[in-house]
């Protein structure tokens, strides 16, 4: 049996946060009444005029530079010409060739499970505009929602050949890049409401050739996992075909999420099918080297230089790291707490232990809760000097969520202090062992596992107040007198 090997092309479409649509100045939001956010100017009817909506074309530059792409200095829109029912012009405007898109021949670098990066590269990232929506009727038959036509659009195809070889890798790619569009604030990531969608490219041929196979595309993917599975299973589907004597068509298939299967939607559509044509109604868009390097002052710290700073310089783990820096949401409340002077790894581990189960149970994001970065700061800072111990923090922790007082005034009206005092926690440890003379001779006669029990005993009578590391090792010294 021959041994192959995937290539996988990624096309990733995500609609951009702008107020209007592409061309016409009707609003952009999800859901709602039917063909209710739609004019003469997205419908395509006779003798309208399409205006270029000038943040559409700035957001798409700043991702450009941020994919480490060459800016086309001067680009145009062109016709994508075909027919179907979502599409009211009868074409879609889009861009077309190889150095016209608003930025070309980029990369994006993805973190491996070894510490290392992979680098993905881009073909292109161009500007176009969204179609409508096929809906299936109750009663029976379909209709057509126009909301969604003409909203700003930007695709970012990777190059050929593909540097994605693996489901796992096609996952990485699609998380990387969503994590970079939230951070830009080019798009608000959801999946869900079909926002960002992913169409991944599959082709497998015999390890060692030169000639790569048959592609096939999965449309539409909406989610991380769709992605992973859709291509693990067209890998197999392939390799099932050639087997079996069969040839790969070069078919656009759906994605079946309940079967985990794909299906035959039409045969893919060749590049010349499409007829491009530069938009006479369009004029071209010209920049200067001023104001492309002012979008590119613009531009925030990314994801992946992020990861590395939080674990090069504040020490955290790749995995710690990669879990504040997956979420701007974590990575605001955390980098405040930083200001604060807070330790990194503490702040951490309240922010995605604790605190994460609270706000989950809430269904809440940190900015909406009591909790501000000063209240996990002060606490850690507690538990740092041994003013309380880790139990009692945990209890002080979930007050504060409840009515928003600092864990410092929690601590004080309840005298929930933790006690460090030599003598006293030598006191009260004297006390237990005179209380329990049997587990102390099991201790001498080598049961060593009675000392968890009288520890507890400690831990009991000091209302969980003693420090306890201190009891653990006074316990040790009194039961080896």
């Amino acid at each position: 049996m021959s041994n192959f090997v995937a290539s996988v092309g990624m096309e990733v479409h995500a609609e951009l946060n702008t107020q209007s649509k592409m061309f016409c100045r009707c609003p952009v939001s999800f859901g709602g009444e039917p063909n209710t956010r739609v004019c003469p100017i997205c419908m395509g009817l006779p003798g309208t005029l399409p205006v270029p909506n000038r943040k559409a074309i700035e957001l798409v530059l700043k991702t450009a530079l941020a994919l480490n792409c060459t800016i086309a200095m001067h680009s145009i829109f062109h016709r994508k010409n075909y027919f179907y029912p979502d599409l009211p012009k009868g074409y879609q405007v889009s861009q077309y060739g190889d150095t016209n898109p608003l930025g070309y021949d980029g990369y994006l670098e993805i973190p491996g499970p070894d510490g290392e990066t992979k680098r993905v590269k881009i073909r292109r990232v161009h500007l176009e505009e969204d179609t409508g929506k096929l809906m299936h009727l109750p009663s029976g038959g379909s209709g057509v929602d126009y909301n969604r036509a003409g909203v700003p659009l930007m695709e970012i195809v990777t190059e050929f050949p593909p540097d994605i070889t693996t489901p796992d890798e096609a996952k990485d790619y699609l998380t990387q890049l969503r994590q970079t569009l939230l951070y830009l604030g080019v798009c608000d990531g959801k999946m869900e409401e079909g926002s960002l969608r992913c169409e991944p490219n599959i082709s497998v041929r015999i390890e060692g050739t030169d000639k790569y196979g048959t592609k096939t595309e999965l449309k539409n993917l909406n989610s991380f996992r769709s992605v992973q599975m859709g291509v693990q299973f067209e890998v197999r589907r392939q390799i099932a075909v050639i087997e079996g004597g069969g040839t790969v068509a070069q078919e656009t298939r759906g994605w079946n999420e309940q079967k985990e299967a794909s299906y035959l939607m039409r045969i893919k559509e060749a590049e010349n099918d499409y007829r491009y044509f530069p938009d006479p109604d369009l004029v071209p868009m010209c920049f200067d080297d001023e104001y492309i390097e002012s979008l590119r002052a613009t531009l925030p710290e990314l994801p992946l230089a992020k990861l590395r700073r939080y674990e090069n310089d504040l020490g955290l783990s790749t995995y710690d790291a990669g879990v504040i820096a997956a979420d701007l949401n974590r990575v605001e409340f955390f980098e405040a707490a930083m200001e604060l002077g807070g330790d990194p790894k503490a702040v951490c581990n309240w922010l995605t232990g604790d605190f994460a189960k609270l706000l989950n149970d809430q269904g809440l994001m940190p900015r909406e809760s009591k909790i501000t970065a000063a209240h996990i700061v002060e606490l850690t800072k507690l538990i740092a000097d041994n003013t309380i111990s880790g139990k009692t923090a945990k209890d002080v922790f979930a007050k504060a969520f409840k009515d928003g007082r600092m864990p410092s005034e929690i601590v004080k009206e309840s005298g929930a202090t933790q006690i460090s005092d030599d003598s006293v926690i030598r006191n009260l440890i004297l006390d237990v062992l005179n209380a329990n003379p049997e587990a102390v001779t099991k201790y001498k006669s080598g049961q060593m596992n009675v000392k968890g029990f009288l520890v507890g005993q400690v831990m009991r009578s000091s209302g969980g107040r003693a420090n306890p590391e201190m009891v653990q090792k006074i316990v040790s010294e009194e039961l080896e007198k």
